[in-house]
């Protein structure tokens, strides 16, 4: 009679008396996943985790914060679910001090345009003379009535860039250079006449409106501060963290929706237009197969950012103002500080640097 091998005994006891290992942890022992984390109104607490808790590679965090110092950082955090799991500041720059976030606060504008259409005030398809009032541009009435809200959002208004001054909002400065929505190209008083556009919708003075429905609601803080033809948004490296945190949850604080319009968001944050695959309505998104960038004509082939995830969408400022959103890591990333590099607008090399050093800590 042939021998029975061991392991199909062993196999036949484990099945009649449930063998488990003396290192196996019962169900009832295991730590229960952790659910989105929001921070406090208006206070400065804030929950924690750590690299190690994370299982992230601590090994890598102090290459990271040399590669940040080296590169002219003042803050800069990362947020896991909405927990701080690294937060760290630069010379004197601290938790408590403002900073400019540059173009990255065209995010900003883009839900507040979103918060207004969506309480009926407007309607992003609608030309904007409708708010502006007629002869708001040196181009005919005609010309006007073909430019809507969505144009101003996309950076493809027609409107001539190639002029002196690519921030002028004056009348003068605003020329018919050719129709709408037949080129893209990121022309800064276009968007900032976004302002006066939700102004004129409302009824209310933009920074009124914006505080009201996005950084009140959130316990953020922070200002608008008219510097020339541009109003710059300065807050801490928290309050930009925050406002992250309500984008990777999709406008939801807790058990308020801070915005109800989820198509509206959607299409902020995915392809807006085939001009520049890589831009949605004031966010730059990674992972199309294409971009263009400021103060170029060009069209790029390949992703924004190679090194970071497919789907992290970003408010970027001129002089690196970063705020990253990854929703399949639940993660927000804030950079504030001085040029990097003496690339000036949008997505720089200095992106790509900087994921390839969260990645070492990440994975």
């Amino acid at each position: 009679m042939k021998s029975i091998p061991f392991s199909l005994v062993l196999i036949a006891l484990c099945m009649l008396i449930s063998c488990s290992s003396d290192t196996d942890t019962p169900e009832d022992e295991l730590p229960e996943p952790l659910g989105m984390y929001f921070p406090p109104l208006n206070e400065n607490e804030w929950e924690t985790i750590s690299i190690t808790q994370l299982d992230w590679n601590e090994a890598a965090e102090q290459s990271l914060y040399d590669f940040l110092e080296v590169n002219n950082t003042d803050a800069f955090i990362i947020l896991k679910d909405g927990r701080i799991v690294i937060e760290k500041y630069f010379g004197d720059f601290d938790a408590t001090k403002n900073h400019s976030w540059n173009s990255a606060a065209k995010t900003l504008t883009s839900i507040t345009v979103g918060i207004a259409q969506q309480e009926g005030f407007l309607d992003i398809n609608n030309p904007s003379s409708d708010y502006l009032g007629v002869g708001w541009s040196s181009l005919t009435p005609e010309q006007e009535q073909n430019i809507t809200v969505k144009h101003h959002l996309t950076m493809t208004t027609g409107l001539d860039y190639t002029v002196e001054n690519n921030f002028c909002t004056d009348k003068e400065c605003l020329i018919y250079k050719e129709d709408p929505n037949t080129f893209w190209y990121y022309h800064n008083a276009t968007y900032s006449l976004l302002d006066d556009i939700v102004a004129g919708a409302t009824n209310q003075d933009f920074k009124t409106y914006f505080s009201s429905k996005i950084r009140d609601r959130i316990g953020m803080q922070g200002s608008w501060i008219k510097t020339g033809y541009l109003n710059l948004y300065f807050s801490t490296a928290r309050s930009m963290a925050r406002f992250g945190l309500l984008n990777l949850n999709e406008g939801q604080w807790e058990e308020t929706k801070i915005w109800e319009d989820q198509a509206y968001f959607n299409q902020a944050t995915t392809t807006s237009q085939v001009l520049n695959p890589s831009y949605g309505y004031l966010y730059w998104l990674n992972g199309k197969n294409g971009f263009r960038l400021p103060e170029s004509e060009d069209l790029y082939p390949g992703k924004l950012i190679p090194s970071a995830p497919d789907d992290l969408y970003a408010g970027l400022g001129a002089f690196d103002q970063k705020l990253y959103v990854v929703p399949s890591q639940g993660l927000v990333v804030v950079r504030m500080g001085d040029a990097a590099n003496s690339e000036e607008f949008g997505p720089t090399s200095f992106d790509n640097e900087l994921w390839g050093k969260i990645n070492d800590v990440i994975n």
